[in-house]
This record gives C-alpha cells, structure tokens and sequence, in this order.
C-alpha cells in the first residue's frame, strides 16, 4: 500500500473539518481504538462533506452516488476518550466520479488517512457528474 502524500498529513490542507467523540465501544482488546471505528468516522465525515454539496439536494429522482471504493491507510494508534478531527476534501474530479481524502487527526498527530471514490450513477449507469455539481466539488478542493 502506498505511503500518504506529505501534503494529507496536514490538518490546513483540508477545506472542510469536523471534531468526533470517540466512545467507549470504539476501543480494541489493547485499548486502542478499533479499524472499524476509524472506517465509521470517516465514513460519518465524508457523509457530511457530500451533503454539503447544494446540487444534491435537489438532485434528479434517478440520479444516485455509491462508494466504489475505500483505501484508509492506519498511520498511528487513537486513543479514548481524546476526540478526533477529520479533514477532508475533494482531491480529483473525473468525469463520472471524484475522490474524497481525509485525514483523522488526535492530539496534532495523523493517525490515518482515507481515499473514497465516489461514483455518479444516473438509471442504474455510470454517467458523467453534472456541471452544477462538479462547480460545488471544486470549490471543495484540497490544496495539497
């Protein structure tokens, strides 16, 4: 798996942030927190990034978008209870689908990454994105 970019480590980089508890339930055996806690966060945060996006609320009845794929690169342990702050943003725009990075922040330090490929689905097809929302996912960009 290839290493994050210097550019994803840093916090500034990113347009949009958000700070998450992390609970009890989220820690392993070895009091850390657990991959699928990591993956629930980012989810929660990429979620919040996509709804941001104006045009989707008033998109087309059979216009969709899915997750294709997911790569979360685990940098560091996490430690409860100290909160995390996920970053993220859009780092490419294709013709059909774009990237979401994140990075997951604890105590100044990146203790993971994330790449989601969004893809925009129109009567169960890949189609391209509309121009409305490839101006909102720009203005969404990351800076690295």
């Amino acid at each position: 798996m290839a290493r994050p970019e210097p550019w994803q480590l840093i916090a500034k980089n990113y347009p949009v942030s958000v700070v998450t508890q992390t609970r009890f339930q989220d820690i392993d055996p070895n009091r850390h927190l657990n991959n699928v806690a990591f993956a629930a966060m980012f989810e929660n945060a990429r979620v919040r990034l996509n709804r941001g996006l104006r045009p989707w609320a008033d998109r087309p009845r059979n216009e969709r978008s899915m997750v294709a794929a997911v790569t979360i690169n685990y940098l560091r342990e996490g430690q409860y209870p100290d909160d995390v702050e996920i970053s993220s943003g859009v780092s490419r725009i294709g013709t059909s689908s774009y990237v979401i990075t994140q990075a997951m922040f604890q105590n100044g330090q990146c203790l993971a990454t994330c790449d989601s490929v969004i893809v925009c689905r129109t009567d169960g097809e890949g189609k391209p994105l509309r121009q409305e929302v490839v101006d909102e996912l720009k203005k969404m960009r990351t800076t690295g």
